[in-house]
């Protein structure tokens, strides 16, 4: 009898604790729907804002570059300004998405503050970079378009545009290359066709048995004779060296900017093909080289001792 209420107890105390399990689980699965639910609704607020905000940014760049083609500012200036608000637009809009989970701007931005030295380190290289792109800007040494040479890089290449923190530009080769601005306002930078006109420096070496004022008048000839020289600019053909084994000949003359290459390049040949028409000599390092027959040397040596 003893027995058989020890297993009645154990069982009612199975059965109780049975119930407190259900009783905790489905509580707990009454508590946790309503926050999944509410944490899927957010996740769909939050695509959905970012797909408007993404609308949203792209409408309002667009009537910013419009108001700024519209007063005809630089075009390095448009890009550098729409690259800034830009990147504005998306933090506010990353603040928002933040702000529909619960998390406040206050709170954002008190962990910004006391990760403000940290973020500084770290983002140190971009905000020399932002700084640089600043300078650039209001000291302007070069514009979108123009032919640069960035000697702390070792690139070169036509500027295609300026960002808030990189500069783009495309090799001769049709490469693209990003700069830094930092360096690009600390470095050195040759603007290669920031001026219209560009003066061409030639030189050529001719022969000691030339005759040089002919050399000279056909060299003056041949600029005459080129449109592409700028007839008002002062063209200078003189002695510039006597060599070891050759007169160099230096020829100067203005072209418009765009036409350097070009001109330098038919200027040459032209003087190779007139001054080998005209037989003046352009002279090369000849080397001499005489050969002797085996034991030759021996047989002069014998004949001396006789």
């Amino acid at each position: 009898m003893l027995l058989t209420n020890d297993a009645a107890v154990i069982k009612d105390g199975i059965e109780n604790l049975q119930n407190v399990d259900k009783n905790v689980i489905e509580e707990y699965l009454d508590a946790l729907i309503p926050k999944v639910l509410n944490f899927a609704l957010s996740v769909v607020l939050a695509a959905l804002l970012y797909v408007i905000g993404q609308r949203v940014i792209g409408f309002v760049r667009k009537i910013l570059r419009r108001s700024l083609e519209r007063r005809d500012v630089d075009i390095g200036v448009r890009q550098f300004l729409d690259s800034v608000v830009k990147w504005l637009l998306y933090l506010f809009l990353c603040l928002m998405i933040l702000t529909i989970f619960g998390i406040t701007t206050a709170s954002v931005v008190a962990v910004l503050g006391s990760a403000g030295l940290t973020l500084g380190l770290a983002l140190q290289g971009s905000l020399a970079n932002f700084a640089g792109g600043v300078l650039i800007l209001l000291l302007k040494p070069f514009h979108v378009g123009d032919y640069i040479i960035a000697h702390s890089t070792g690139n070169e290449g036509t500027v295609k545009e300026i960002s808030a923190f990189y500069t783009k530009i495309l090799t001769f080769d049709n490469r693209t290359v990003m700069i830094p601005n930092g360096k690009l306002a600390d470095g050195a930078i040759t603007n290669v066709t920031g001026q219209q006109t560009r003066r061409v420096d030639l030189l050529v070496d001719i022969s000691y048995d030339a005759d040089i004022r002919k050399a000279k008048e056909l060299i003056a000839g041949l600029v005459a004779d080129d449109p592409r020289i700028l007839p008002e600019e002062e063209t200078d053909i003189f002695v510039s060296e006597l060599g070891e084994s050759s007169v160099k000949l230096g020829c100067r003359f203005w072209v418009n900017t765009d036409d350097y290459w070009g001109t330098r390049w038919d200027m040459l040949e032209r003087i190779k093909y007139t001054f080998d028409g005209h037989g003046i000599e352009i002279p090369y390092q000849k080397l001499d080289v005489q050969v002797q027959e085996p034991g030759s040397a021996h047989e002069r040596n014998a004949q001396d001792k006789k």
